[in-house]
Parts: structure tokens; sequence; C-alpha cells
């Protein structure tokens, strides 16, 4: 059964009218997103630090640093994508979720403003997400982070940028990243998976927002297939850095990430798979209002920790 909490969540919302997103321009889904994130997310937890930084090529960063954490040399980091669709989110929307990751690691995090469509359509979004975690490998010496023990991670769209920076990065003969944190990542932009169909309507993320977000991100239909889009498509999923996938069991984008986890398993990458049965879509910002939320968060954090103590898993 769908979680008692998430079945409420969603009937106070179609009792108070909230718009589908697809209904929205993308400035009015931009806007509500960031309004209406108190209702859902809960104060932010302590923190050691908090700064806002940007690349040499003006991409936009938060880092966040756990309190009370005295670092004897340079910290390994999560660079954390955030989710939206490609289309919403910035760094204030999952910044308590970033903290509770943190918190919960004990490591610095890396928030990324990446660029966002329609106004910059794909490839825009990996450009930037794979420039920020290069940068970080060269830099991060300079703010405390150890460029070669990093992991990459991200919500939804974020999950799914952060899968394809880490296939990305194998390819160029990159440093090797230590971790992928992928939260219900989209991984097939041809949303041909069954949970397409079995969760196509009635548990907040529908088949017309995905239809929605999709468009607004990805300009041709031919574009659905190249692995920047879908890493689930990629030739070669073998040597990448050990990951943990999530997803929930009434979400859309369910099946796709279990065929992500077991893809990869096939190509001889060492990965943890869970299943959220009874959450929706987006649930793990929502521990105001949903209790498994964070439980989720305890699980990526406590799988963190060990996956960055001593290096790259």
């Amino acid at each position: 059964m769908l979680d008692p909490q998430a079945r409420a969540l969603i009937d106070l919302m179609v009792a108070n009218g909230v718009p589908p997103v697809h209904t929205l321009t993308p400035a009015e889904a931009r806007r509500f997103y960031l309004e209406r994130r108190f209702f859902t997310q809960p104060e932010p937890p302590a923190v050691g630090d908090v700064r806002d930084l940007r690349t040499d090529s003006g991409l936009p960063l938060r880092l966040i640093r756990p309190a009370g954490a005295a670092a004897a040399g340079p910290q390994p980091a999560l660079v954390y994508f955030h989710g939206g669709g490609w289309t919403i989110g910035d760094l204030d929307t999952h910044d308590v979720l970033c903290r509770q990751l943190c918190a919960a690691a004990g490591v610095p995090v890396v928030s990324v403003d990446y660029r966002l469509g329609p106004e910059h359509r794909f490839p825009a979004a990996v450009d930037d997400c794979v420039a920020a975690t290069r940068w970080l490998q060269r830099e991060g010496a300079s703010l405390g982070l150890d460029g070669t023990r990093l992991a990459v991670g991200g919500d939804s769209a974020g999950g799914n940028l952060a899968a394809v920076v880490a296939l990305a990065l194998r390819d160029a003969g990159d440093p090797a990243l230590a971790f992928q944190l992928l939260i219900y990542p989209a991984t097939d932009m041809r949303a041909v998976a069954p949970s397409h169909t079995v969760n196509a309507q009635g548990y907040l993320l529908t088949a017309d927002s995905v239809a929605w977000y999709r468009g607004q991100y990805i300009a041709e239909a031919a574009q659905w297939s190249d692995w920047r889009a879908s890493p689930l498509l990629a030739a070669d999923l073998s040597r990448l850095p050990p990951a943990l996938v999530l997803t929930a069991g009434f979400d859309p984008l369910r099946d796709e990430g279990r065929q992500y986890a077991d893809a990869l398993s096939a190509a001889g990458t060492r990965v943890q798979y869970v299943c959220f049965e009874r959450q929706v879509h987006g649930f793990i910002t929502m521990s105001k209002v949903i209790d498994e939320a964070r439980t989720a968060v305890a699980l990526c954090g406590a799988v963190l920790r060990e996956a960055l103590a001593g290096g790259a898993g």
C-alpha cells in the first residue's frame, strides 16, 4: 500500500488545488517549487559552515561542512546535483537535503547550481556538472577537500546527472570517483519501463509531468537515446564507481532505477539497491511530513560515510 503519510500529502494537494507542473510555465513551476518547499521540508540540521562559491567559469556552488569536524587534512566530499526535471530546483530547494546528507555522512557536500532547460537545453546540464566535478578535483585542496575522494550524487534529474558524470569522467580518463549516490534516478528518456504505465497517474510525478520535464530539457526525440541523456543505454557500464541506487515503489521512475542497478551489477560494478516500496517520487526531501524520508537520508549517510572513509570505495 501507499504510505499513509504520502497518501495524506497527495490528498491535501488535491484538496488545495495545487496545479500539476505540466500546466505551468517553467518560471511558475520554479517559483512554486521554491515557495512551497517549507511545507514538506524540516528545519535544516546544524552544520559547521556554509559557503557559496563559483567555479572558474562562474558556475555557482554551495559548500556545506559538517559540524564539529576537525579535519586533519583534506576531506572527501559529495558533489550533489539537485532534482527538478532539469527545469526547476536550485541551491535553495535542496539546501536542507544537502545539509542532512552532510550531517548524516559526516563529510562536506558541494551542491551544484547547473543550468536549466528550456533556456539551456541538453547537454548544458551535463556539461556544467562534469565541469564542476573536474574543477573540484583540481581545486579541492584549496577548499580543504580531497579531490581524489569525491562522490557524486543526486535525486531524480540529479541522479541522472550523477550517473552521466561518472560515465563521462571514466571515458575521459579523469581521476576515478569514489562513489555514486543515485536517488530515484532517471536513466532512460524513452520512458518505456513498466512503472511508467503502472504509476502514470496519482502519485505526484505523473506521465504528463515526465513528458513536460523531458520536453523542457531535450529538444529532439532522437536525443533520448544519447547515453548522456539515458545512462541506461550506455554501451559499457563497467569500471564505474560503487553505487547506491534508491527508488520508490509508487514512482514512474522506479523500474528504470532498478534496471540501472541491475545493469551496473551485470557489468561488474558494485551496487547496492534499495526500494522504498510505499513511497512516491521526491519523498526524500519531505521529512517534515514523511517519516521514511529520514530513514532514507540516514541510509544514504551511512553508506556514504563508509564509502568515503577509506578512499575510493
